[in-house]
């Protein structure tokens, strides 16, 4: 089945951009028509950064960490474009391998900071323009946030605090902004295949299908949804 969306007329603000799947969510609503602010404290010609700045995407240097660069992003965003319509919460990262005993408190930071705090900053700035135009917020929980388990305990946490977060901004928003999560198993991205050589790479989840997921979440198919925690696992 083919599914189109359009958001002509839109702008949304992609975290995390220059990513595997920031870049995938950016290209997704480029390709829709949206207006595409792209963040990231990587820069997109950075050798790591796969975004492409190009005709309906514009990048925004910002540390999602510090609360003065977000505030700062997020009005820059609406100077140049009058509003935001969507956040995507796509700034995140992954360690792990150590029990609890063994984990070092900078690790604990890290996890929490660029997987929770730069959506809990994101999504506080951002909020009082998405009121306005009664938009919606996609962040990105995991699937491992559900339980505990052995070597990455930490950053299982932080993304349990994403759909916690989530569920708290929808309730708080009912009626003007919706707000979901969706939650990756593996993703396909060149870190993973370098990290998990040996494993099976057909089984893992395309960054695109994830990024066709989000943009339904911020669609008006999905009008009565916020709240939720989606499942993207594939086959994975």
């Amino acid at each position: 089945m083919n599914v189109e969306f359009d958001f002509d007329g839109r702008v949304a603000l992609v975290t995390g951009a220059c990513g595997a799947l920031g870049s995938a969510v950016a290209a997704a609503f480029r390709d829709a028509g949206a207006t595409v602010a792209a963040a990231d404290i990587v820069e997109p010609d950075d050798e790591d950064s796969l975004l492409d700045v190009d005709e309906g995407v514009q990048f925004y240097h910002g540390n999602f960490t510090d609360e003065d660069d977000v505030s700062h992003t997020v009005e820059s965003v609406v100077e140049d474009h009058g509003r935001i319509d969507f956040l995507a919460n796509i700034a995140g990262t992954w360690r792990g391998g150590d029990p609890i005993h063994e984990t070092d408190a900078d690790t604990f930071d890290l996890l929490f900071d660029v997987n929770l705090k730069t959506m809990f900053l994101a999504s506080k700035h951002a909020l009082p323009h998405l009121q306005e135009t009664e938009g919606a917020i996609v962040s990105v929980s995991a699937r491992s946030s559900l339980e505990g388990g052995e070597g990455d305990g930490v950053y299982r946490a932080s993304k349990a605090g994403v759909r916690l977060l989530t569920e708290t901004i929808a309730t708080e928003n009912l009626g003007t902004v919706r707000a979901n999560a969706v939650m990756p198993s593996v993703i396909d991205t060149p870190m993973n295949r370098e990290m998990m050589p040996d494993a099976d790479h057909d089984a893992w989840v395309d960054p695109a299908e994830i990024a066709r997921t989000v943009l339904a979440l911020c669609s008006d198919a999905t009008g009565v949804t916020s709240g939720a925690a989606v499942p993207v696992y594939g086959e994975a």
